[in-house]
């Protein structure tokens, strides 16, 4: 079963500074039918004006990815961390007992665009932590590249929850799989291009939810950068 999650049907809020698009539930936007896919419980795609950014502000008992699509983005937080997270890289945050960041467009000429993503942990009360790798370096063409997992395999990044983070690009007409355990589900979330995930045609800002599937079945119909979470 596939269920399909259209760009144009996500929460929108629009800030001047900033233009977020919310697949689930988030903020001032509320959807008891989008709350979440099992551990998955954000999905925002953020674009931050020049020098613009998300004060100080604090978070707990969630595990918190960022993916840079476009610009460049700084992050600062409570644990002593400064960095600037760019498109290629992927940062993991565990907010634990409770972290504060914030996050400012690291660029004064052109926005930042990127997804911040949030996964329940699989238990309360983590050790704040802090993981931050460039992944543009490796195979990703054409390849879903494994980028977070529970046991950060296969030089990924850790993740507190019985999930996995995939990522590809994908040049037009490439056709990959990515096989399902008996139980598993999966969220596919196209970051630009269009792709056809298991018969469903779709494009930048869709995310389909897969469930009782042996496989994601991906097919680009042009080219693609999509992510694919495979999840308890």
């Amino acid at each position: 079963m596939i269920q399909l999650r259209r760009s144009d049907e996500r929460g929108h809020a629009q800030h001047g500074w900033l233009d977020s698009r919310h697949t689930f539930s988030f903020a001032d936007y509320r959807d008891p039918e989008h709350m979440g896919f099992r551990a998955l419980r954000v999905i925002n795609e953020d674009r931050v004006q020049p020098g613009k950014g998300f004060p100080p502000h604090s978070h707990r008992d969630m595990e918190i990815l960022t993916c840079v699509l476009e610009g460049a983005l700084e992050h600062k937080d409570s644990l002593g961390n400064t960095s600037v997270i760019r498109p290629g890289e992927l940062q993991r945050m565990t907010a634990g007992t409770g972290v504060t960041h914030s996050e400012f467009n690291a660029a004064r000429d052109a926005p930042v665009h990127f997804l911040q993503i949030w996964i329940l942990p699989a238990k309360p009360s983590l050790a704040p932590g802090y993981e931050q790798r460039d992944f543009g370096s490796g195979p990703m063409r054409d390849h879903l590249r494994l980028v977070a997992s529970p046991d950060g395999r296969e030089g990924s990044l850790t993740v507190h929850q019985d999930v996995t983070l995939h990522l590809g690009r994908l040049s037009k007409g490439a056709k990959l799989g990515h096989p399902l355990a008996a139980g598993r589900h999966a969220w596919v979330q196209v970051a630009r291009g269009s792709v056809r995930v298991n018969g469903e045609n779709l494009v930048a800002g869709d995310g389909a939810a897969l469930s009782g599937e042996r496989a994601v079945e991906l097919e680009a119909l042009d080219a693609a950068h999509v992510l694919v979470f495979d999840l308890a």
